[in-house]
């Protein structure tokens, strides 16, 4: 009933002869994205944080995207996604995805109401 992993990456673009082959392409795929990340955090270019889009930062928007690059290639390659049926793979990625948007909804609106509470001040009720 065991079948063979497909040996390629990026849907057939690249392909590699051996299993350990595959796994430094991953890795190198993985760490170019975590440098990139890195190098980001580090220079933190000012057209990326002095502008806000969408409630935030355009470069936290940059994190999260890339995260979530590289949350979902992990659990497409090493989890064996690939070679699953199609509504199992969308069950289980987009899930996630979905409550993870959610929940960024969530704290970008109770944290503008917090924000805006702070600014504006308290008030105090006389009865």
């Amino acid at each position: 009933m065991a079948h063979e992993q497909k040996l390629e990456i990026f849907r057939g673009l690249l392909k590699f002869k051996s299993n350990v082959g595959k796994i430094w392409g991953v890795l190198i795929f993985l760490s170019i994205i975590t440098a990139i990340e890195v190098a980001l955090g580090i220079v933190r270019p000012a057209f990326l944080v002095d502008s806000i889009v969408l409630g935030m930062k355009p470069l936290n928007w940059i994190f999260i995207i890339l995260t979530l690059v590289k949350a979902y290639y992990i659990a497409w390659d090493f989890m064996h996604l690939r070679d699953e049926n199609k509504f199992l793979r969308r069950s289980i990625v987009w899930t996630p995805i979905f409550l993870v948007l959610y929940l960024a909804f969530i704290l970008l609106v109770e944290g503008n109401y917090i924000h805006e509470v702070y600014k504006v001040g308290f008030m105090k009720w006389n009865f």
